[in-house]
C-alpha cells in the first residue's frame, strides 16, 4: 500500500516538516522458519513493516501488513518490544520518525509472494541463515525471537 490518505492530507498542511508516526513490525515464524521481504524503496530484506493507520491498534496493523506486502496470514503472539526509530528523510523531502511496535507473529496460512509496491520479494528463510539485512531489522528479529514474557494487548476501545 502506498502512503497512507491520512499522511497525504497532513503533509497537505505541514509540507515536509517531520511527523511523528505510530509504526508496526511484524516477526512472522513458522516453525524454524522466518517470513522476509525485501525492501522496494531500499532493496533490504526485512521483517514486514508498516504505519499504523488512525483508530487502528498496532496489532492489528502488524496482521494486516503482513497480509498486504507478503499475502500470508499471521496472528500476533506477543509484543516484543516498543522503540523509537531514527528520523527518515525520504526522497521527495518527507521526514518521519516511528514509535515502532515490534511484534512476535505465529504463521497461519498463506504461500508468500508480494503483495503491493512496497516488496520486491517475500519469502521464507531459515531462522539461522537469515539474508544480510541492517542491523536494526536484526536486533528487532532477536527481541522478537527472545524468550519473553506474555504481554496482555487490549484491543477494545472504550468511547
Amino acid at each position: 500500500m502506498p502512503t497512507p490518505e491520512f499522511i497525504l492530507r497532513l503533509r497537505e498542511s505541514i509540507g515536509h516538516d517531520p511527523l511523528w508516526l505510530v509504526g508496526t513490525t511484524a516477526v512472522v515464524v513458522d516453525g524454524e522458519r522466518l517470513l522476509l521481504v525485501r525492501r522496494a524503496d531500499t532493496g533490504e530484506w526485512s521483517p514486514v513493516a508498516g504505519i499504523v493507520e488512525p483508530g487502528e491498534h498496532s496489532a492489528d496493523a502488524a496482521e494486516r501488513e503482513v497480509w498486504e506486502e507478503a499475502r500470508v496470514r499471521a496472528v500476533v503472539e506477543r509484543l516484543a518490544a516498543v522503540g523509537v526509530t531514527q528520523e527518515y528523510a525520504y526522497p521527495n523531502g518527507d521526514r518521519s520518525r516511528y514509535t515502532d511496535h515490534t511484534y512476535l507473529l505465529r504463521y497461519v496460512a498463506g504461500t508468500p509472494e508480494v503483495g503491493d509496491d512496497e516488496s520486491l520479494e517475500a519469502a521464507w528463510f531459515p531462522i539461522d541463515d537469515l539474508p544480510p539485512m541492517p542491523q536494526r531489522y536484526a536486533d528487532r528479529i532477536a527481541r522478537a525471537l527472545a524468550p519473553g514474557t506474555e504481554t496482555l494487548l487490549i484491543r477494545d476501545v472504550e468511547a
